[in-house]
């Protein structure tokens, strides 16, 4: 262990550092001048695989084949840590814009390349600033484009799954686009909300089937119902 975070210190970190660095200035510059479909996608697919590397986390993928690459979703998943992220942009495999806090566009150089990049800063503080994140967000779904959405909001504190919300259901009668559940597994285990720093790991990312979006919006928690459902059902017990 004291290996690892003398590795961590003098060679991750700087590396990661840079790479993040590297990926937003690519991703922003590139967004700008030929837009954001790959140039928002491809830096930071490769800066997360980048990231799981340095990390020592493996990251496993099951059920890709319940997804098609010229199909949009809305991909739901639970939050157990930072890595999720990692895990979902390096292995997904699939493009996508994340729907996100509001809070992360003041991250200096990533949240301006985030913006450009065309993901949905989700602002619900007031009713003009929610009708804005619905119009970014029926720009990106309207142009074919598929959205990952963490329905918990915020990464949890004990790696149980807890109550969804309904912004990314509600997206998803909208449009009429499935959703798509996420099991994300051993995140909790390598860097929980209370650290600082990764352990190494292995995290397991499940696809589940598609579930279809009912027609009414009456039907809207019964939609949550079965993605959480299907989300807990890949956890182990201790998690469920």
């Amino acid at each position: 262990m004291i290996f690892y975070r003398i590795y961590q210190i003098f060679i991750m970190l700087p590396v990661l550092l840079t790479a993040t660095i590297l990926a937003a200035v690519l991703t922003a510059v590139g967004s700008i001048l030929f837009g954001g479909k790959w140039w928002g996608y491809w830096p930071a697919h490769l800066w997360a695989r980048l990231f799981c590397i340095m990390s020592w986390v493996k990251v496993s993928v099951y059920g890709r084949e319940n997804i098609s690459k010229g199909t949009s979703y809305v991909f739901v998943a639970n939050h157990q840590g930072a890595y999720d992220i990692f895990a979902v942009y390096g292995y997904l495999g699939h493009n996508f814009k994340w729907m996100m806090k509001k809070s992360l566009e003041r991250i200096p150089l990533v949240g301006y390349s985030c913006r450009k990049a065309g993901h949905i800063y989700v602002d619900n503080r007031t009713p003009a600033a929610i009708r804005q994140t619905m119009q970014d967000a029926e720009k990106q779904l309207a142009g074919g484009m598929s959205v990952v959405v963490f329905p918990e909001g915020s990464r949890t504190f004990d790696g149980k799954v807890k109550a969804f919300r309904r912004g990314a259901y509600t997206l998803a009668v909208e449009f009429g686009l499935p959703v798509v559940p996420l099991t994300i597994d051993g995140a909790f285990e390598v860097m929980p909300r209370t650290s600082w720093l990764p352990r190494p790991g292995h995290i397991k990312l499940t696809i589940h089937k598609p579930i279809e979006a009912p027609a009414e919006g009456h039907e809207l928690k019964s939609l949550i119902d079965q993605s959480r459902s299907q989300i807990i059902s890949a956890l182990p017990a201790s998690l469920q």
